[in-house]
């Protein structure tokens, strides 16, 4: 009788995971970018699903909780340049340099001649490059010395730099010139450096437009009126279309594996946990974003808690779990930030899992936020597959009874706490992945 009626609670469960992993790694979600339209999108499903569970809302806005990724600029619908007769495209053609004032510059341009009350051309394969420097402060110290010269403005042509770098220098904020400093990419650069080209009429107009690019946390809550509070993690967003990538290519990444087996695994066990006898803690579920750009969304819900950090018992990450290989292993780490982990997995863990253990509290993912708060933690990892980072991480490729039994050692862990005191503290040695040990029901090594 119990053993159907496991059998049925696990079809179930691997019903949702299918569910919840299918609609966030889909096409219409287009990759789950932090800040993007998709993102907001798997926010809105996230909160539904918590809502549908039972869960209470513990963001700052009902169950979400918004931050800056980062703040930057890009090219004003004002920012303009014409060759002869020809229009560049700005963001692509051409881009204006952060330290770029904020000007306009005219004239006829002639090739290798430049002169006072004039735009400059500079080749920047024949700069005099510096390699302690990088090429944006080489630009810099070259607009700096032709409006010394008197230039008007300055145009650097063939440059190394894919259009998608030069972009991503406008995050930063170097000291401003006096004169509109532009990039232009390799179609302009042989325009300009044509053996044939006489003189050019260049009108140029730099403009900036600031932006500012904003996660979302998705949190919910089940308040057991403990003293304790658990929370239990996973990063939802994921490369879009691989903006962050200094890439000029558009391709969309699903991120099934990366991260929708962890949100929905996340899922799941606020489901269990929701339903269950387990009232010594509250818990916490929340479904990070921006963790692909560094981590911000676990580290201003750290610094900016919707709960009383010093009262949580312990925090669990689920990220990249839904291709378990048996002669991988399941990855756990964070052993070593609690005295008590060892025995607690040992006694939670079945022999049908193969299990490599970690004892740092530090790594790539969200739960090194809260390690640096002083929390025990522990974080769950299948591995990366050679495609789990590529475009077709799709979710037909999730093992899915391996996602159960992720989520069912998480509950049972979760289940041999319940009774227990509130979890010590220890600081682990860094970096990650320095001296772990393989094991299949022993002992780790600290």
């Amino acid at each position: 009788m119990y053993v159907n009626a496991q059998k049925k609670n696990d079809r179930k469960t691997i019903g949702n995971l299918q569910l919840h992993i299918t609609y966030l790694s889909s096409d219409k979600l287009e990759g789950r970018r932090t800040g993007a339209p998709g993102e907001q999108l798997a926010a809105a499903y996230i909160s539904t699903q918590m809502q549908q569970i039972g869960l209470s809302p513990k963001g700052d806005d009902g169950f979400v909780q918004t931050f800056i990724v980062k703040e930057s600029r890009e090219p004003a619908t004002a920012c303009t340049m014409t060759i002869n007769e020809d229009h560049l495209l700005a963001g692509s053609q051409f881009i204006p340099l952060p330290f770029s004032a904020v000007k306009s510059a005219k004239g006829e341009v002639i090739p290798n001649v430049n002169e006072p009350d004039n735009i400059w051309l500079i080749n920047a394969k024949e700069m005099d490059t510096d390699t302690h420097k990088s090429m944006l402060e080489q630009y810099l110290q070259q607009t700096q010395v032709a409006a010394k010269s008197g230039a008007t403005g300055v145009i650097f042509y063939n440059g190394k730099e894919a259009p998608a770098a030069v972009l991503q220098w406008l995050e930063q904020n170097p000291p401003a010139t006096s004169i509109p400093a532009v990039w232009v990419n390799n179609d302009v650069s042989k325009k300009l450096s044509a053996d044939d080209a006489n003189g050019f009429q260049i009108n140029m107009q730099v403009a900036f437009k600031p932006i500012k690019r904003t996660g979302t946390n998705v949190i919910g809550y089940i308040d057991n009126k403990a003293p304790k509070t658990i929370i239990i993690g996973a990063h939802y967003d994921h490369l879009g279309f691989g903006e962050d990538k200094n890439s000029t290519a558009k391709v969309l990444y699903h991120g099934a594996d990366d991260n929708a087996s962890g949100t929905a695994a996340l899922l799941e066990i606020a489901r269990m946990l929701k339903a269950s006898h387990l009232h010594n803690n509250n818990f916490v579920i929340i479904a990070f974003s921006g963790k692909q750009q560094g981590l911000y969304g676990s580290k201003y819900f750290a610094s900016h808690s919707t709960v009383d950090l010093t009262q949580v018992n312990y925090m669990i990450n689920l990220d990249h779990i839904g291709r378990l290989d048996q002669a991988y292993g399941l990855q756990i780490g964070g052993i070593g930030t609690s005295p008590g982990w060892a025995a607690i997995i040992q006694q939670a863990a079945t022999k049908e899992t193969h299990l490599v253990y970690d004892s740092s509290g530090v790594g790539p993912s969200d739960h090194t936020s809260f390690y640096r708060k002083n929390i025990p933690v522990l974080y769950f990892f299948t591995g990366i597959d050679s495609d789990s980072l590529q475009s077709d991480d799709s979710a037909d490729k999730i093992n899915y009874e391996g996602t159960l039994s992720v989520v069912k050692l998480v509950y049972d862990i979760v289940d041999k706490t319940n009774e227990m005191n509130k979890l010590a503290f220890t600081s682990t040695r860094e970096p990650l992945n320095t001296g772990s040990t393989t094991l299949s029901g022993k002992m780790m090594n600290k």
